[in-house]
């Protein structure tokens, strides 16, 4: 489908992380506006972020500002490209002054998978026995988990997916817990072994999403993105963002989300969790959708009424101090 848009741009330079996962993401979005937009030509031009170079420390030792994004943002306000493509989940819901959030796409499945050894083929999560090492590199994800099942050992695993697999297969962790729609991506759904329900772990903010950052001046460019946006994944995402900013949580601290509409309605659950698991605080709002992001906040101050905010000054304190 061709979408005429008035417009003076002939070449429009996309920006992508180098993984694997991120290239896939970003090549689909080209191919998207390609056929959309067939007279303009859409580059893509990458480059490392340091999420991606620093390997061997926790993500949540290294801090969380644009872990991923801070290099694609510069390339951006530099106008050495024009727009970049994101796991949603990995963008900061604060963007720098003159980027904006352009569109947001059809979103995959959101939730948590767990993916495991041969050995253990048989087991689901909550059949793994005592002491199995989990591998996963995500607050959110340990905190639940922790949570629901104290007698699991859990351990930090890095790098992309193809070395997390190598190394469950080669018998470092007993299973691993990943993104589904990461999987489904790569052509590694038939490694979901599970998926974990959102009763035990609630998915991250914007996870299955793509999100495609733009400079805020780009009005042309804007009404492009449009072209391939889901208003549906876009409204359930901004209320989870706008949850997130206002408990002024960062992309690596142990808060989950799920969403659902129905009509009209936006029904937005939250979780902020201690990263032992012992202190958990969750509940569950319905808003409109057209005040998706008063959802979100509305849900933040309730949890905050809670404990919330004590939970996550205590996480804040303890990653300054390299706990």
């Amino acid at each position: 489908m061709t979408t005429v848009i008035s417009t003076h741009l002939s070449t429009i330079r996309i920006g992508s992380r180098k993984s694997q996962l991120a290239l896939v993401q970003t090549y689909w979005v080209q191919e998207q506006l390609q056929k959309h937009f067939p007279n303009i030509s859409f580059e893509v031009h990458t480059m490392s972020t340091q999420g991606d170079n620093i390997l061997d420390v926790a993500l949540a030792k290294i801090g969380d500002k644009g872990l991923f994004t801070k290099e694609l943002e510069t390339g951006m306000l530099n106008q050495d490209i024009d727009f970049a493509v994101h796991s949603l989940k990995d963008l900061p819901t604060r963007l720098p002054d003159g980027l904006v959030l352009g569109a947001i796409t059809e979103r995959e499945n959101p939730a948590d998978a767990l993916v495991v050894h041969e050995k253990h083929k048989d087991k689901q999560i909550d059949t793994l026995p005592e002491g199995a090492v989990i591998g996963t590199s995500s607050l959110r994800r340990l905190a639940q988990l922790r949570h629901h099942f104290p007698h699991l050992a859990f351990k930090d695993v890095r790098g992309n997916l193809n070395t997390r697999m190598a190394k469950l297969d080669a018998g470092d962790y007993d299973a691993l817990i990943l993104a589904a729609a990461g999987l489904q991506r790569l052509g590694m759904g038939d490694r979901v072994h599970q998926i974990i329900p959102k009763e035990i772990s609630l998915h991250a903010v914007g996870q299955g999403a793509l999100g495609i950052e733009c400079r805020a001046e780009d009005t042309d460019l804007i009404s492009m993105l449009k072209a391939i946006e889901h208003p549906a994944t876009r409204d359930r995402c901004l209320a989870e963002r706008a949850f997130l900013r206002e408990l002024e949580g960062g992309c690596q601290v142990p808060i989950g989300v799920n969403t659902e509409i129905n009509g009209e309605n936006l029904t937005l659950t939250g979780i902020v969790a201690s990263v032992d698991g012992q202190n958990v605080v969750q509940d569950t709002i319905t808003g409109t959708t057209k005040d998706a992001e008063k959802v979100g906040r509305d849900l933040a101050q309730i949890l905050r009424q809670q404990g919330a905010q004590e939970i996550l000054e205590k996480i804040f304190t303890e990653i300054q101090r390299g706990s």
